[in-house]
C-alpha cells in the first residue's frame, strides 16, 4: 500500500519538474536522415505550449506545429511523448536532447527512479 502512494506521487511530480524547462527536445534519425521534436513554451509557465515537428534533412529550415495548448501543458508534453513512440514504432531512434536546463531536470528525474527502485526492493523483503 505506501509502495502505491509513493509511485502515485512520484508520477504526479515528474510530469511537472520537465515541464519547466524553457524547451523540451528530442531528436530522431533513421538512416542518414533527422528528425526533431520540440515542446515549446515561455520561461517559467507551462502554457501556452505548442509541439513543433522538424524534417531536418529532407526540409531543413522548415516545421510543422502539430499540437499547441492554450491551458494545459501536459497536453503538449503527453502529444511529443506519443508522437516520439510513433517514430520509435516506424524504426527511428529517438532520444532527448540535452541542454543546460534539461540535464539538470534529467538528473533528478533519474535520481527519483533510483529511490523507486529502492523502495521496491524494500517492500518485497517485507
Amino acid at each position: 500500500m505506501k509502495l502505491r502512494t509513493i509511485l502515485g506521487f512520484a508520477a504526479l511530480i515528474l510530469p511537472a519538474v520537465a515541464m519547466t524547462q524553457d524547451s523540451e527536445k528530442y531528436q530522431c534519425t533513421y538512416g542518414d536522415m533527422q528528425r526533431r521534436v520540440e515542446i515549446a513554451h515561455e520561461p517559467g509557465v507551462e502554457a501556452p505550449c505548442s509541439v513543433h515537428y522538424y524534417k531536418d534533412t529532407e526540409m531543413p529550415g522548415e516545421q510543422q506545429v502539430l499540437w499547441s495548448a492554450e491551458n494545459d501543458g501536459n497536453y503538449c508534453r503527453d502529444k511529443t511523448l506519443e508522437f516520439v513512440a510513433k517514430l520509435e514504432g516506424w524504426g527511428w531512434d529517438c532520444g532527448r536532447e540535452l541542454d543546460a536546463t534539461s540535464e539538470e531536470s534529467d538528473v533528478d528525474e533519474s535520481a527519483t527512479v533510483v529511490e523507486t527502485d529502492e523502495m521496491l526492493g524494500d517492500s518485497e523483503g517485507e
